[in-house]
């Protein structure tokens, strides 16, 4: 941290376990995806146990990318370094202090080359601006992941058949989620077909029916996975995944219900 100035320090606590935050921090790939209002884009250079290496494309009008390094401290902390790139040398020390089963603490110092003191406060304030939204980003995704696994598993058989209420009700609040056998599943209509498809991405429990359907594909806004909802086969890049089985939509008398 020689020749750095430490600009600001930010502290909170988070609703998520220790492991879920560990989880998210070696969790690239999420990064212009659940942040997309921050980074277009990531292409990995190396990961392992040290942390992970990737360049990363930033929004402006320039198109910036640096390349990021993200190192895992001794203890419970790790350090991102600007490598190259708008703000190469840069610091962000995190260190997280574990609270109880649903909650950790944080406190992420921001340390900057060569910072004008009259340029210190604005800086600052640009950072802890930027990572209070992207912490509250992560900790809307760590808690829902959270509750997914966390959820009493229940039995796979079949219930009867689930009515989900008239044909025409049900049109201006598509998709609909509903629980069926114990799983998520999004129920909507393609090209004038009802079809359900399982609401959840195998990847990682992200909200597939938070996404709109696209050329018969759904893409999951945490990871940017893509599947087929009327197949349930992985697109691109999630070739070898593949979404449980969904139940048959079935229309009777007016009526829309899901049977196996």
């Amino acid at each position: 941290m020689s020749g750095l100035t430490s600009v600001a320090t930010y502290r909170r606590r988070v609703g998520a376990s220790l492991d879920r935050v560990w989880e998210n921090v070696h969790d690239w790939e999420h990064l212009p995806w659940l942040h997309h209002e921050s980074f277009r884009s990531i292409a990995l250079e190396d990961s392992g146990d040290f942390g992970w290496r990737a360049r990363i494309g930033l929004h402006g009008a320039a198109q910036p990318e640096i390349r990021l390094e993200l190192v895992l401290d001794e203890g419970e902390c790790y350090v991102s370094r600007t490598l190259e790139g708008p703000g190469a040398t840069s610091e962000i020390w995190t260190r997280l202090f574990p609270v109880d089963a649903r909650h950790t603490d944080i406190e992420v110092e921001f340390l900057l080359p060569d910072v004008d003191p009259g340029q210190r406060q604005a800086l600052g304030d640009a950072y802890v601006g930027l990572y209070t939204l992207l912490w509250d980003q992560d900790e809307g995704m760590m808690q829902r992941r959270a509750w997914l696994l966390d959820a009493p598993r229940v039995a796979a058989n079949p219930p009867q058949p689930i009515d989900l209420g008239a044909e025409s009700a049900l049109e201006g609040r598509l998709p609909v989620r509903v629980s069926y056998a114990g799983r998520l599943v999004a129920v909507t209509r393609l090209e004038g077909v009802w079809i359900a498809y399982d609401a959840l991405c195998p990847h990682m429990l992200g909200p597939l029916d938070a996404s709109e359907i696209a050329d018969g594909r759904v893409v999951c806004p945490w990871h940017g996975y893509a599947f087929d909802v009327r197949t349930g086969r992985g697109c691109d890049d999630a070739k070898k995944l593949r979404l449980t089985p969904a139940p048959t939509v079935v229309v009777r008398d007016g009526r829309v219900l899901l049977s196996r």
